[in-house]
């Protein structure tokens, strides 16, 4: 009895130091990689001048990001536009004024992709979209703090294709400190980890293609 008595005392001591420590110091590897992401994110901009693309990909789900693709298929940046993630039912003429207009004059150069959902469904639904048509090189056209994750499933689906990001910044980040911004933020960086963890159709099952 003495001896077992020590071998408790010793053994629980320990699991209580793991038992704290270990959340302990993964909370301070999210947090030091959250403000890499962070860095990363309000630093991006898209190349200039923009490299040449078989395509492009502009994945829906936030201001600002069908209409930066359009303005790159104007620009003859690539010759083909996929619009991830339009919803079912949804028509070129279904987008705001302006972009609908830029639609309408490029319509044959434009896919609207109806099936994703979700960020990992764009990047399939982008993938046979560039299977088809033997690209080598598509432009990304997402929003900045979402651009990580997106690029990271594209890549896991298209993994001999150049992916180049083309960011748009929405007019949430514009106000970084406040709160409904840095839940977002700290949401889409732990989203990202997840990904890259190799549980990306994991994380699918409860992120939608703009969170």
């Amino acid at each position: 009895m003495p001896r077992r008595s020590r071998y408790r005392r010793r053994r629980f001591p320990i699991l209580r130091f793991l038992f704290w420590r270990i959340p302990l110091f993964l909370l301070v590897l999210w947090f030091c990689g959250f403000v890499l992401y962070l860095a990363a994110v309000f630093t991006s901009a898209p190349p200039d001048p923009m490299p040449k693309a078989d395509g492009i990909v502009a994945l829906t789900g936030g201001d600002g990001r069908v209409g930066a693709g359009l303005a790159l298929l104007a620009a003859h940046d690539a010759p083909l536009l996929l619009i991830s993630g339009a919803g079912r039912g949804t028509y070129l003429g279904d987008f705001t004024a302006d972009d609908a207009a830029a639609a309408t004059h490029d319509a044959s150069a434009i896919t609207l992709g109806h099936m994703a959902g979700t960020t990992h469904g764009n990047a399939i639904e982008a993938a046979d979209w560039a299977h088809a048509h033997n690209m080598r090189s598509l432009i990304i056209v997402t929003a900045d703090y979402h651009m990580p994750r997106a690029l990271q499933e594209l890549q896991n689906a298209l993994p001999d294709v150049t992916l180049i990001a083309a960011p748009v910044r929405p007019p949430a980040m514009r106000k970084l400190f406040t709160l409904p911004t840095l839940r977002l933020l700290a949401g889409e960086y732990t989203k990202y980890i997840i990904v890259l963890s190799g549980l990306g159709h994991f994380a699918a099952t409860f992120t939608s293609s703009d969170q």
